[in-house]
């Protein structure tokens, strides 16, 4: 059995269940919206990962004895709480963005229906999942643009915490990166895992020749050599000396990357060694990346900026209620008025407004109605973006496991190409897609 996950959140939401189940307002009918009002750090468009890893960890999100123990013995709700606990399971309905989607402001990623009891106490792992998922498939994106068809490895377990290295590693492919260091990422996700040896390797030996021997005897002359333990033109030299000229690459971990990158690109060529790649890994971002565009480098290995949401590590997401029973179980609309942090009351679902084949606006329809009402979109070309993910407690499976990755990757891949040209710079600017609301 796994783990579960239930305690993976915040004490208010367990409060707001308790005072509610006391005054009899747990079981209404209720809608939730996960959204963002901006896009973190001026970027154009943001990406949706976390979905399919959310579904897997609300499988999950069961109150066990050790659970309901520690909220009992912590008098942290009730003892008739603790007894309805004992008994959950998410009863209510699902859906948004496919992963791997764009998205804009007041974009519907996720919406979560059901009674007050079934659906608040998600707020948390849903918020967790998705901001931190989000936030690094948008940076891994931005990567990817400015690659072009140059290969991104990501590798910065080292500088994540370790589930959160799991997670950014699958947020990176779905966004565009080729492998992973992370070898859970590779077991769990289907992730293509990579990598060869560090710094320590070469430093173990006695000479940069004896490691290098050793290595290209361990795994064959198609490796990748580190060149710049000591320095980088004798350790080209070494490597191509050992490795011949069916060395698979060579990589650079430091210095001013597009000159060493030019300069070792040139002495492989001399010594016979066109095919030879070159790969850099020190300290990229996107940014580092679209200035060596023109630099002949063939690969490129992305840590710390990835992991870290390339400065905003967070997509800014939240989850607001939106709808819901009255006391005469009418259904109504609410929202939060706050000047700066208002939303908007309704359910509502979305459509990529596209205009022969290129993406022009996102459109929100919005109903007072417990269901946004069936019928065609606003506009016959319109794309349908909300997806069910959820009905009535049933899991769709297909958005899970490495099944679920590979499918959002390639949408991913195929929903980008739909983007205006203007979205894919990367400097600051307004979203690239403008929101439009509508009624049905």
């Amino acid at each position: 059995m796994s783990a579960s996950t239930a305690l993976l959140t915040d004490r208010y939401e367990l409060t707001m269940l308790d005072a509610s189940l006391r005054d009899g307002t747990a079981h209404r009918r209720c809608v939730f919206e996960l959204f963002g009002r901006r896009l973190s750090g001026g970027r154009r468009f943001g990406v949706v990962a976390g979905q399919g890893r959310l579904m897997s960890l609300l499988r999950d999100f069961r109150f066990g004895d050790d659970e309901l123990r520690f909220l009992r013995d912590e008098n942290i709700v009730s003892a008739s709480t603790v007894a309805y606990l004992e008994g959950y399971r998410f009863g209510g309905s699902i859906e948004g963005y496919r992963e791997g989607e764009l998205y804009f402001p007041g974009s519907p990623l996720l919406t979560v229906e059901g009674s007050f009891a079934d659906a608040v106490i998600l707020e948390t792992l849903a918020l967790s999942v998705l901001n931190y998922d989000s936030a690094v498939a948008t940076a891994a994106a931005r990567m990817s643009v400015a690659a072009g068809e140059r290969p991104l490895a990501e590798m910065g377990s080292r500088r994540a915490p370790e589930h959160g290295a799991v997670a950014a590693a699958r947020a990176a492919y779905i966004a565009g990166f080729t492998a992973t260091s992370n070898l859970e990422a590779g077991r769990t996700w289907g992730v293509p895992t990579m990598g060869t040896a560090a710094h320590a390797w070469t430093l173990l030996h006695d000479t940069e020749v004896d490691a290098f021997r050793a290595q290209v005897d361990a795994m064959g002359a198609g490796t990748t050599l580190l060149v710049d333990t000591y320095d980088i033109p004798e350790g080209v030299r070494r490597a191509v000396e050992i490795g011949g000229r069916e060395l698979g690459g060579v990589r650079i971990d430091s210095g001013d990357l597009p000159l060493v990158a030019a300069a070792v690109r040139d002495q492989l060529d001399e010594l016979g060694n066109t095919r030879t790649r070159v790969t850099v890994t020190s300290d990229l971002d996107e940014y580092a990346i679209a200035a060596l565009a023109a630099s002949p480098v063939d690969a490129y290995g992305v840590g710390t900026s990835l992991v870290t949401g390339s400065g905003y590590p967070t997509a800014g997401l939240v989850y607001k209620l939106v709808a819901r029973e009255n006391a005469s179980g009418e259904w109504v609309s609410v929202a939060k008025k706050a000047q700066d942090k208002g939303s908007r009351g309704g359910r509502k679902t979305a459509y990529r407004r596209i205009d022969h084949g290129v993406a022009t606006a996102e459109v929100v329809r919005v109903s007072d109605a417990l269901r946004v009402e069936a019928g065609p979109a606003p506009d016959s070309d319109d794309r349908p973006l909300v997806v069910p993910f959820v009905t009535s407690g049933e899991f769709d499976a297909g958005h899970e496991g490495p099944a679920g990755v590979r499918a959002a990757r390639e949408h991913h891949l195929a929903v980008r190409r739909e983007l205006p040209v203007h979205a894919l710079a990367l400097s600051k600017s307004d979203p690239a897609l403008p929101t439009i609301a509508a009624t049905p």
